[in-house]
Formats: structure tokens, C-alpha cells, sequence
């Protein structure tokens, strides 16, 4: 049988002179038995069925009537029978075409049939606008499906009927019927009438509605598609433009009965909305004036949870990352993480005593990890609900960097065996843009998790905000479209539609691996938390939640009419999760240490020791030997791929680098490749991530080449470095930072041994990740104890490019870190700096040289303990002639430098030096350049704080010390009230003991972080020098 395509190439109406050159070629010379050989002559106008959307509809016909001419209406045979017998269909509407003799019974037959040719138009139109009315359904269905459990709201917030679905969704009444009818044959929508309802229609192949029968009459045809498509799930799904998975979602839904559950399920389902009930009961009855952010309203999220999890362990998963927000989130640690009760009823103690370090955070914050069986498949499965703050979404892409993490350490290329669940409020999942910042993630080649099976718990309220005024989309879920993933609205009140709602997902996401959304339409039983009044702002809404019954209680209600329990059965279930709460309540009252460690979310097994602590509190040196430079930097400079053509441009580029290796220097994207290739040797894996890092923002890195000759042909020096190195991943990401930035902290969470840095397009881009930097890396391990390394690379200088790309407003990162400025801490203690590491909450520097880059990356991996690091990176700097370092400062027993100290003529006479200058990066060549311009070499010392945090105040005080008759100054190229000025003076003064003042030379305080005047600009710079070397300008200030 010919493709449908074929046939409708030969059914498109023939030109004139194409007529008559068919019918005298292809007329055979005897009677024939039927063929595939279209020969009408008919033009359009005279068959206006067989244009457009409606040929397909014809092709389908004439492929089923090849095949079984019995299993169309007998007047398509009658129709298709004649035509390939030769009549041309047109006749009923043009004259006959002149015909050769041996036509002339042709002719006579095909006369007989334009008295019925307008019956079988009539056919033609009915059976197109039955196929019209499918697809109504399956694209506009879900806007009447009952979905809203209170019976107020619309869940699309529109209250009108589709024009094109023709019945209600209560029944299939037929004056209902009659009139919806009525209104589309006005319009001339359908064309149908009311003696159409009993008629039988072929189904087309886009439908599953028949079963096992391929005729409906019309009025099952829309009985079927009012159960698919319009009672308690509401399904998204017709924007997909992939066939084969709305073929796929149509049969999830549209087959007869497929929507059936065993006893034995439905038992199941039962209990686990039982614990999920009778947990936010037992919570309620304890603690009634504490805020738990409770579940009551969607107690379904429990076993809809379960559900997921149950059946992707089912299709192989074994290791599940969640992400959630704070309601429900004790029901979810209990009931799905199955954290032991005693842990988390302990937390509502308030004579509870902290015994870890820093802050903690509250009960509904916290994360855990747990490996346990699956009673459904008796497979184990690892459970990890990641910490989150209160900024709501926050931590999406934080679930996917991690998920994206733990799939690749184990292999899991296809997204197999980890998988993310995230879960939502409406609101925030409408309103936050991190949702489509992830979502945009979520098929890119390096941020793909194969994936993510999104559950909306949708109140229908977001805090006091009605939804009308909250989101301008019908749905709260209508961000997901823009990555084609198919959407299920359910009714929460109906536990078995939203079970089978997510098997379907986990089926989907197994299937396809692509992203997939379930929507609960739910409601909140109690205010925001609860110890707020909704009835101030939806006393309506409140009214009717008052009078709603329970979803446990209309569930077991159903259950015992059924026959499935009996009431005896459903109470005992009832006594026997109340007591396993009261058991545990005992047992909590015992527990008078909190562990926040026992809410880890991500642990690292063998890196520290059995209680938590740094194996050592010392670090080797981070330098390498000179064969190893040698190679990395031979690399470095070479092509190690056979017959591929570089850039003109790149293999000066590279020959540059052949040469400073020769002369045994390196540049700063030099010393980066050294530090980077030397861990790769050691086995630590390496993620550098960010806008345009493959190349480098200013053309200075190129770890990725590109053949000239052959489109998207690629090279990858950094993994042609050892035979069993580990893998390098550069990768240029979306144009995001709080997504990408978020993506970056999960994957440096799954593991110690893998550096993982995200590098911004320009410093200032990280401010639109800053909850990112607020509430994850900043005070990570003190709310959470748990230990990050994410490295930050940060473009930062003022170089006359305006405000925008000079400052990456160090004077933030400095603010938060957490030493104390007024207290010098004990000089003498051992391993002095790694106990400095060890207790900050970050690390922040600003390297004047590439050797000392090269160290500070080493070092992050060297360490015993991990911590976030904050790099102010240079630009100019990567080509500046002086800013070069010897391989003599990065060979063995070298390590990184927190201080430079002046190290010229004022060093050797350090009685004469008049000044002492503090600065930080970039600064520091200026400096020098005026000094030396000056010929003031002997008299001003100037000594860089690479590591401005933590302070080094040991090596400042010998900074000082050195130079008894000089006084103190700090210079910088930022604004006053900008840059590190705040930070370090107060902690300078402190290390002197407030002996003497510290002056300040820098630009003056201003709004803006730079001028975007060129001339500007160099004027506030000579006007900064000209400060840090007049030696009398502060001696009318003292």
C-alpha cells in the first residue's frame, strides 16, 4: 500500500492539459481490477473536499478501504470503487471532458452517481467535522475539565466553554447538546445536526477513543472524549510537535478503561493518604501555635510522591533529588524520605540545644538524605531532599546542577538511574523567573538531566494573592510549554485520577526523557502558616473550605461503598499510624542535642572523618614539577588532533604560548591550563561553566577549537593531556547567571573531588544571581553544614568601560564574610592559615599574578575541607607585558602567596621607606609604573593582600613591623565607598593595635561603580596616584 503522502500526491487535482494527456496514457484498453492510480480531472472548486486538512481525512478512507473495503460506509466504496474505475469525481459540478470512444461506458457509469454525489459530500463535510470536534477536544478539552475541588474557580480562571467543544462537562444532556449544537451550526463551526447523534463515523488514526472499534456513533464519540478530556484531569499536550508522544499521551488517556486500579492499589493508596492526614493532624494537636507550613489541603501530594517514585524505580531509577518549598516539607521528610518522626518532633522543642556550628535554620528549611527498600519494588532507592531557603524556586536549578552531578560520577548518560522530582506552589512557579531559566536548561547538551518531573502543589492562592492578580497565563503551569513538556491538571480530591496522573508522568519521563508537569489542583486548608487568618482577603474561598470534607474522609467513604475496606479495616489504619506518632513523641522528648548534620543533604562519604571533621588541618604545596608544567604548556600550544585547521589568528595565538613555555613564563590563561591540567592528572574532575567561557569573554583562553573546514568539529586540548587523566567539561551556557550560577553550586555539592567553577561574563552579572550567592554560598554550611567548593571567577577592573563591566562590587562578597574586624586572632596557632580557612565562610582574593592564580586553584582542591572561593579576575591583565610569572614560582615547595610583599630597593633599606602602600590586584601595576616615574622606589613600599579574606593579619604585621617610619596607606582604584576600603581598614587597625591611622588613596565616593567618560576616567586615576605618592598630603589630617 502506497504512504499517505503518495496518495494524496496523486488525489490533488489535475490541470487542464494534464487531463488529457492521464486519461490517453492511462487508460487501459480492458476492464481492470482496481489500482492506485488517481486520475481526477475534477478542479478544485468542484471538489473542495479534497483541499486542505480535509485530503488527509480522504486518505486515510481510501488506505483503510484498500486494505478492507468492507471496513468503510459502503458509499465510500461505491465512491472509491468508481474512481478507480476511472469516473472523475467533478461530474456532479462540471460538464463532462471530451473522451475517446472506448470511454464512453465510463462516462455512462459515472453519470449514474451525480444524483449521490451530494450524499456523499454530505459524508465527506460530517466525518471532517467529527475529526474537528476530536481535536477540539484534545487541545481545548482541559479548559472545562472539573478541576477545581472547592467548585469555585475555574482552574484557567476563565469561566466560558470553548466555542468548539460542543457539550457540557456535568452530563451529556441532550438539550444541552441542542443548544451548544445550535450555537456552532450558527456559526457554521460544524455544520452538524441534531439527527447526527446516532450516526456511526469512522475514527481517525489521531484518536484512541475506540478501543478496539474503529466506528462511534457521534453521540459515544463525544460521551468517550467528555471522560478523556473533561472530568477530573485536564490534559496540555497538543502544542507538542513530536507525533509519536501526543500518540502517546493520547492512548495514556483516551483508551477505554485504562484508568483502573486492583484492590490491592487502592488499599495502598489509602494508607499512604492515612500518614499523610493523620501526620498533619498529630502535628496540629501537639504543636497548635507553631508554624509547620502544613499540607492539609493536598494531603494527595504524599501518595502522588510515592506514586512517582514507586514507578521510576519500577523502570530502573535508583537515586531520586528533590527539591521543594517549605509547605508540606515535614509530611515529605516523614512519609517519603521516611526521616525517623523522633528527629523531626524534636525540632519543635524550644530548650533544643545547637550542636554543630553557625546559625541552622528552621525545621521547614531543612534537607536529608536517606537509602532505604522500596516496598513496592523492593529495589533500593536513594532519597535526597535538598535544603532550601525561603526565596521560593531558588533551589531548582540547584536540584538539577546536583541530579546533572550524580548522573554523571556513576555513568548515567541517558538519565536512566538519577532523576530529579521538583515540586512548586502555583504562584511562585507562575511568578519566579528562575522556573524558565531552568526549564531552558533542561535540554542543553551540558545541563540536560534527561528529565525533571515537575509537581505543582497549586492552592489556587499565593499567600493573600488571588491568582487573577497574580499571573496573567490561564495556568500557573503555562511556562512549561516553551520546552514542550506535556502538562496534567488533576482534581486533588480525586486520589485515583491524580495516582494515575503520576504513573503516566514517570512513564513519560522514563519514555522520553523530557521534562513533564503534574498540576494538583488543590486548595489550603489553613492561612499562609498557621497562625494567619485567610478570611481578612478570600472569606468566600474560607467559607467553602470550612464546609469541605477531607480527601481521607471522601476516599475511604468511596472505598467502603466499593467493598474495598470496610470501616473496621480504614479505623485500624487510622490507630495504627496514631500510634507510631505518639511513640515517637516519647521518644523525642529524650533528645536534647540538635544535629543539624543529621539533615545533610548531599554527604561525602571517606572525605572527612566519621564525625565530620578535616582528615589533616594542613596543605601541601600546590606546586608542580617542571616536566609537568613543560607538558601541560606543550599542550597547551599544540593541536593534538590529526587534520584540523585553526584560525589564522588562534596559531599565533598558540604560538605565543610555545614560546613562554620555552622561556619558562606564563601568562594568565596559561597558568589557568597548568592548574586546571595538573588536577585533571590527580584524578579531580573539572567543570568550568559560564557565557562564553569556551573561548573566554576576552579572547585569552580558547579551550575549545574549532575546525575551520569542517562545521561544529571540535577539539578539546585539556582531555589529550594524560592517558587516565579525568574529563574536562567547558561548556558556554545559556545566557543566565541565578539559573546557571544555581546549576553550577548543585553539581560542586555531589562531590569533594571535582573543582567546579562558574565564570561571569563580566563581574557585575553575578548581581542577577545574587540569591544564589545570598542564601546558598554565602551562608551554605552555616544553616545547613554542608561544605561547598564552587569557585567564582569574577572580570573585575576599572578601566574606563563605564559602569557596567568594571566593578564586580567586592565591597558585597567582603560584607558577608563572617570574621571579625575588631578582634586579632592568636598569631602563634598552629597552621595559623588553614584554621583561618577552615572557620570563614568564604574566600576571597584578588591574585596580581598568574602564579599565585595557578596556586589559589590548586589550593581549593588541596585543602581537607571545602570552601566557596570569590576570585576578582583581571582584563587587561591577561595581555599586560609585566603581569607574567616564572615557572620558579610554581615549582615544588611553592604554595599560594596571601601577601606579596614589597620585594625592590625599598625593601633593602626599609629605616628610609616614607610610605607603605596596601593594595590589590590590578592597581598594583599602576602603582608601580607612577613609583618608578617618580624615581620613588626607595621611598614608597607597596605590598599586595591577595587574600583579602580571610585577613592575613600575621603577614600585614610583619608588613609593618618591617617598616617602622613609614606611614600607612590603602589604595585602590574602586570608588570610597566601593571596593575593599571598609573591609581592610578597620582590620589593619587592628593588627597595628590602632597605632597609627590608615589613609586612604582612591576615587572618591560616587553612585555609579565608574565614570563612562574616557578622559574622566584617567583623570580620577592620575588624581588616585597623585595621592598615594605625595608625601605630604596627610599631614594636615593628623
Amino acid at each position: 500500500m502506497f504512504h499517505l503522502r503518495t496518495c494524496a500526491a496523486k488525489l490533488r487535482p489535475l490541470t487542464a492539459s494534464q487531463t488529457v494527456k492521464t486519461f490517453s496514457q492511462n487508460r487501459p484498453a480492458a476492464a481492470r481490477t482496481f489500482q492506485q492510480i488517481r486520475c481526477y480531472s475534477a478542479p478544485v472548486a468542484a471538489e473542495p473536499f479534497l483541499s486542505g486538512t480535509s485530503s488527509n481525512y480522504v486518505e486515510e478512507m481510501y488506505c483503510a478501504w484498500l486494505e478492507n473495503p468492507k471496513s468503510v460506509h459502503k458509499s465510500w466504496d461505491i465512491f472509491f470503487r468508481n474512481t478507480n474505475a476511472g469516473a472523475p469525481p467533478g461530474t456532479a459540478y462540471q460538464s463532462p471532458l471530451p473522451l475517446s470512444r472506448g470511454s464512453l461506458a465510463a462516462v455512462a457509469h459515472a453519470q449514474s452517481l451525480v444524483e449521490a454525489q451530494p450524499n456523499v459530500d454530505k459524508l465527506v463535510e460530517d466525518h471532517l467535522a467529527v475529526q474537528s470536534l476530536i481535536r477540539a477536544y484534545q487541545i481545548r478539552g482541559h479548559h472545562v475539565a472539573q478541576l477545581d475541588p472547592l467548585g469555585i474557580l475555574d482552574a484557567d480562571l476563565d469561566s466560558s466553554v470553548p466555542a468548539d467543544i460542543i457539550s457540557s462537562t456535568d452530563k451529556l444532556d441532550l438539550a444541552v447538546f441542542k443548544e451548544r449544537l445550535r450555537m456552532l451550526t450558527v456559526g457554521g463551526f460544524y455544520g452538524l445536526d441534531e439527527s447526527d447523534l446516532d450516526k456511526v463515523f469512522h475514527l481517525p488514526t489521531t484518536t484512541f477513543i475506540g478501543g478496539q472499534e474503529s466506528a462511534l456513533p457521534l453521540r459515544e464519540i463525544i460521551r468517550r472524549l467528555e471522560m478523556a478530556y473533561c472530568q477530573h484531569i485536564g490534559v496540555e499536550f497538543m502544542f507538542i510537535n513530536d507525533l509519536e508522544q501526543c500518540q502517546w499521551i493520547r492512548q495514556k488517556f483516551e483508551t477505554p478503561g485504562i484508568m483502573q486500579f486492583t484492590n490491592e492499589e487502592k488499599r495502598t493508596l489509602l494508607a499512604r493518604l492515612v500518614r499523610s492526614t493523620r501526620f498533619e493532624e498529630f502535628l496540629q494537636r501537639k504543636w497548635s501555635s507553631e508554624k509547620r507550613f502544613g499540607l492539609e489541603g493536598c494531603e494527595v501530594l504524599i501518595p502522588a510522591l510515592k506514586t512517582i517514585i514507586d514507578k521510576s524505580s519500577e523502570n530502573g531509577v535508583d537515586y531520586v533529588i528533590m527539591g521543594m518549598p517549605h509547605r508540606g516539607r515535614l509530611n515529605v521528610l516523614a512519609n517519603v524520605i521516611r526521616k525517623e518522626l523522633e528527629q523531626i518532633f524534636c525540632q519543635f522543642d524550644s530548650k533544643l540545644e545547637a550542636a554543630d556550628e553557625g546559625s541552622g535554620d528552621v525545621k521547614y528549611h531543612l534537607g536529608m538524605y536517606h537509602r532505604r527498600i522500596n516496598r513496592v519494588t523492593d529495589r533500593n532507592i536513594t532519597l535526597s531532599l535538598v535544603a532550601n531557603p525561603s526565596h521560593l524556586e531558588a533551589a531548582d536549578p540547584v536540584v538539577m546542577g546536583k541530579t546533572k552531578a550524580e548522573q554523571f560520577y556513576c555513568g548515567d548518560t541517558e538519565g536512566k538511574k538519577v532523576m530529579s522530582i521538583l515540586l512548586h506552589g502555583d504562584a511562585a512557579f507562575a511568578g519566579q523567573g528562575i522556573v524558565y531559566e531552568t526549564f531552558h536548561l533542561s535540554d542543553l547538551p551540558s545541563y540536560t538531566t534527561h528529565g525533571t518531573v515537575h509537581v505543582v502543589v497549586n492552592n489556587q492562592i499565593g499567600f493573600t494573592t488571588d491568582p487573577r492578580m497574580a499571573r496573567s497565563s490561564p495556568y500557573p503551569t503555562d511556562v512549561a510549554r516553551v520546552v514542550n513538556a506535556p502538562i496534567f491538571h488533576v482534581n486533588s480530591d480525586d486520589p485515583e485520577a491524580v495516582m494515575y496522573v503520576c504513573k503516566v508522568a514517570a512513564e513519560w519521563r522514563s519514555t522520553f526523557h523530557k521534562d513533564v508537569v503534574v498540576d494538583l489542583v488543590c486548595y489550603r486548608r489553613n492561612g499562609h502558616n498557621e497562625m494567619d487568618e485567610p478570611m481578612f482577603t478570600q472569606p468566600l474561598m474560607y467559607k467553602q473550605i470550612r464546609k469541605q470534607k477531607p480527601v481521607l474522609q471522601k476516599y475511604a467513604e468511596l472505598l467502603v461503598s466499593q467493598g474495598v475496606v470496610n470501616q473496621p479495616e480504614y479505623e485500624e489504619e487510622i490507630s495504627k499510624y496514631d500510634k507510631i506518632c505518639e511513640e515517637a513523641f516519647a521518644r523525642s522528648k529524650d533528645e536534647k542535642i540538635l544535629h543539624i548534620k543529621h539533615w545533610l543533604d548531599s554527604p561525602w562519604p571517606g572525605f572527612f572523618t566519621l564525625d565530620g571533621q578535616p582528615r589533616s588541618m594542613s596543605c601541601p604545596s600546590t606546586g608542580l614539577t617542571e616536566d609537568i608544567l613543560t607538558h601541560i604548556g606543550n599542550v597547551a600550544s599544540s593541536v593534538p588532533v590529526e587534520n584540523f585547521t585553526i584560525h589564522g589568528g588562534l596559531s599565533r595565538i598558540l604560538k605565543t604560548r610555545g614560546e613562554m613555555v620555552k622561556n619558562r613564563t606564563v601568562d594568565w590563561a596559561l597558568a589557568e591550563y597548568m592548574a586546571f591540567g595538573s588536577l585533571l592528572k590527580e584524578g579531580i574532575h573539572i567543570r568550568l561553566s559560564g557565557q562564553d567561557v569556551e573561548r573566554g569573554t576576552f579572547s585569552h583562553r580558547h579551550h575549545v577549537l574549532h575546525d575551520q573546514n569542517v562545521d561544529k568539529r571540535t577539539c578539546i586540548p585539556m582531555n589529550h593531556l594524560w592517558p587516565n587523566q579525568a574529563p574536562y567539561t567547558v561548556c558556554n551556557s545559556s545566557l543566565s547567571e541565578y539559573g546557571v550560577l544555581g546549576f553550577e553550586l548543585g553539581f560542586a555539592m555531589a562531590s569533594p573531588n571535582a573543582l567546579v567553577l562558574w565564570e561571569a561574563q563580566f563581574g557585575d552579572f553575578h548581581n542577577t544571581a545574587q540569591c544564589i550567592i545570598d542564601q546558598f554560598i554565602c551562608p551554605g554550611q552555616a544553616k545547613w553544614v554542608r561544605q561547598n567548593g564552587i569557585v567564582l571567577l569574577l572580570p573585575h577592573g576599572m578601566e574606563g568601560m563605564g559602569p557596567e563591566h568594571s566593578s564586580a562590587r567586592p565591597e558585597r562578597f567582603l560584607q558577608m564574610c563572617n570574621d571579625d574586624p575588631d578582634v586579632l586572632p592568636d598569631l602563634k596557632e598552629a597552621n595559623f592559615d588553614i584554621n583561618q580557612l577552615y572557620d570563614c565562610n568564604w574566600v576571597v582574593v584578588n591574585c596580581s599574578t598568574p602564579g599565585n592564580f595557578f596556586h589559589v586553584l590548586r589550593r581549593q582542591i588541596l585543602l581537607p575541607f571545602r570552601k566557596p572561593l570569590i576570585i576578582f579576575t583581571p582584563k587587561s591583565l591577561l595581555r599586560h607585558p609585566e603581569a607574567r610569572s616564572s615557572f620558579d614560582e610554581m615549582l615544588p615547595g611553592t604554595h599560594f602567596q596571601r601577601v606579596i610583599p614589597e620585594d625592590g630597593p625599598a625593601a633593602q633599606n626599609p629605616e628610609n621607606v616614607k610610605r607603605l602602600l596596601f593594595c590589590t590586584g590590578k592597581v598594583y601595576y599602576d602603582l608601580t609604573r607612577e613609583r618608578k616615574a617618580r624615581d620613588m622606589v626607595g621611598q614608597v613600599a607597596i605590598t599586595r593582600i591577595e587574600q583579602l579574606s580571610p585577613f592575613p593579619f600575621d603577614l600585614l604585621l610583619k608588613e609593618v613591623q618591617k617598616y617602622p617610619n613609614a606611614e600607612l596607606a590603602w589604595c585602590q582604584e574602586e570608588h570610597k565607598n566601593q571596593g575593599y576600603y571598609d573591609y581592610v581598614k578597620p582590620r589593619l587597625r587592628t593588627t597595628i593595635s590602632r597605632a597609627k591611622p590608615v589613609w586612604y588613596a582612591g576615587r572618591d565616593p560616587a553612585a555609579a561603580p565608574a565614570t563612562g567618560n574616557k578622559k574622566t576616567h584617567l583623570t580620577e586615576l592620575q588624581r588616585l596616584l597623585d595621592t598615594a605618592f605625595d608625601l605630604d598630603i596627610f599631614k594636615n589630617f593628623s
